[in-house]
């Protein structure tokens, strides 16, 4: 674990070390921020682009991917219309 002092600034910011950004910060640069008791968490969003999850997970369909509701019915029960 790694701890360093740092000082809020009358605006209510905290500037994160460098090497930290670097580290774990995406070029996003958002984190989110949460409250525990007497804790504030920081925790840096990380988002994906829709195109990574492409083939992410196998499916075997019979249905023509053209008819989306035939498509859907058929995952959805696991039966080709």
């Amino acid at each position: 674990m790694i701890v360093e002092e740092r000082t809020v600034d009358t605006q209510g910011r905290v500037s994160l070390p460098a090497e930290w950004r670097k580290k774990h910060l995406t070029s996003n640069g958002k984190v989110t921020v949460t409250q525990k008791g007497n804790e504030i968490i920081i925790v840096p969003v990380n988002t994906k682009q829709i195109s990574e999850l492409f083939d992410s997970i196998p499916v075997n369909i019979q249905s023509d991917l053209s008819d989306w509701k035939k498509v859907k019915k058929e995952l959805l029960t696991g039966e080709a219309p």
